[in-house]
C-alpha cells in the first residue's frame, strides 16, 4: 500500500495510485509513504527517482552505516520507533529515503506521527514544503511521544514504589511485574539513543538544509534529557527490584526461624521423654512418676522459649 502525497494548485493531493507518478515531476511530488509495500510499488518508486530502496533488512541493521548513509544524490535514515502494548514494547523499524526534496517512508505498522504529520501537510504544506522538513517534523513528533511513553513508565514505577512501602504483597508477581518494566525501559532508552544516532548523522551531512540544524539541535538536547530521564529510571527500578527481593527474604527467614523455634522447643521433652522411656528402672520414682516426667518437659520447653524471648531470636 503506497500513498502518494504531490502539489496542485496551491495545495495537496493524495492518491494510491502508482501510475499517477507518470504524470508527475519531481517539483510536484512532496511525500510518498509506502506501508507494508508490494514488489510492484518499490520497483515503481525506484524507477521514479532513479535509486534503490532499502529492504526491511537493512532497516534493522545495527550499524552506523546503516543508521544513515548518502549516496551523490539520496539521503537515507533508519530508525526505530517504539511500539507500546498492553504489557509489554516493541521495536518497528521505519526507514526514510530523501531524493530531490521527496521523502519517501518506509513502514510496516500504523503510526500516529506519521497520521499527525499528514494531516498537518494537508492543512496548510508550506509550513513542511520540502521531504527534509517532513523528517524533521516526524521526528518532533516521535520524540513527543516517545517522551509521553517515557514519562508513562515513570509513574507505573512511582506505583509501584508506592506499594512497595506501603507493605504491599510480595511474591512472584510483582518481581515479575519490575523486570517487566525494566526490559520496557531499557526498550524505550534503546529507541532515543537509536534516534541519537541518526540525527547525529545528520548533522554532519552537508546535504540536509541547514536552516533545520536549529531544529535537530533542539532535538539532540531534548533526547539527551530523556537518556538522562530513563538511566535514573532504570536505576529506581533496580533499588526497588533489590528492596522486593530484600523484603521476601526477610519474610522468608521468618518463616524459618519459626520452624527452627518449633524445632527446638520439642528438643528437650523428646529428649527426657526418651530417656524416661527407657525399659529400665529408675530410681526414686513412685506412682507419680508420669506426672514428675511431664512437669519436667514443661519446665524444658518453658525454658527454651524464655531463653528465645530473651535473646530476641524470634524478632
Amino acid at each position: 500500500m503506497l500513498e502518494i502525497f504531490y502539489k496542485n494548485k496551491g495545495q495537496v493531493i493524495t492518491t494510491d495510485e502508482i501510475g499517477a507518478l507518470d504524470n508527475l515531476g519531481y517539483d510536484d511530488v512532496l511525500w510518498i509513504d509506502l506501508f507494508s509495500p508490494t514488489g510492484e510499488e518499490k520497483r515503481a518508486i525506484e524507477e521514479f527517482l532513479n535509486t534503490n530502496l532499502q529492504s526491511r533488512a537493512q532497516a534493522e541493521e545495527i550499524e552506523s552505516s546503516s543508521r544513515y548513509s548518502e549516496t551523490e544524490n539520496t539521503i537515507f535514515a533508519n530508525t526505530n520507533f517504539l511500539i507500546p502494548g498492553p504489557e509489554n514494547y516493541s521495536m518497528e523499524a521505519v526507514s526514510f529515503i530523501l531524493c530531490e526534496g521527496i521523502i519517501v517512508t518506509i513502514r510496516h505498522v500504523p503510526l500516529r506521527s506519521f497520521t499527525d504529520i499528514q494531516r498537518r501537510i494537508m492543512a496548510n504544506y508550506r509550513l513542511l514544503p520540502t521531504g527534509y522538513h517532513i523528517l524533521v517534523g516526524i521526528l518532533e513528533n516521535r520524540i513527543d511521544l516517545d517522551a509521553d511513553m517515557i514519562e508513562l513508565m515513570s509513574k507505573e514505577i512511582a506505583q509501584y514504589s508506592k506499594k512497595v512501602s506501603l507493605g504491599g504483597t510480595m511474591g512472584e508477581d510483582l518481581l515479575l511485574d519490575i523486570t517487566q518494566l525494566q526490559e520496557n525501559t531499557m526498550l524505550g532508552r534503546e529507541n532515543i539513543v537509536d534516534k541519537q544516532r541518526m540525527i547525529s548523522g545528520i548533522l554532519k551531512s552537508d546535504k540536509f538544509p541547514r536552516d533545520l540544524f536549529a531544529k535537530l539541535d533542539v532535538l539532540i538536547k531534548d533526547i539527551n534529557s530523556l537518556i538522562n530521564h530513563t538511566n535514573f529510571s532504570f536505576e529506581r527500578l533496580e533499588y526497588l527490584q533489590n528492596t522486593v527481593l530484600g523484603l521476601i527474604n526477610l519474610e522468608q527467614n521468618r518463616i524459618m526461624k519459626i520452624f527452627t523455634f518449633v524445632s527446638l522447643l520439642f528438643l528437650p521433652p523428646t529428649l527426657i521423654a526418651s530417656i524416661f522411656g527407657m525399659n529400665v528402672e529408675l530410681p526414686g520414682f513412685g506412682n507419680l512418676d508420669f506426672l514428675f516426667i511431664m512437669l519436667i518437659m514443661v519446665a524444658a520447653v518453658l525454658i527454651v522459649t524464655f531463653i528465645f524471648f530473651r535473646k530476641k531470636m524470634l524478632n
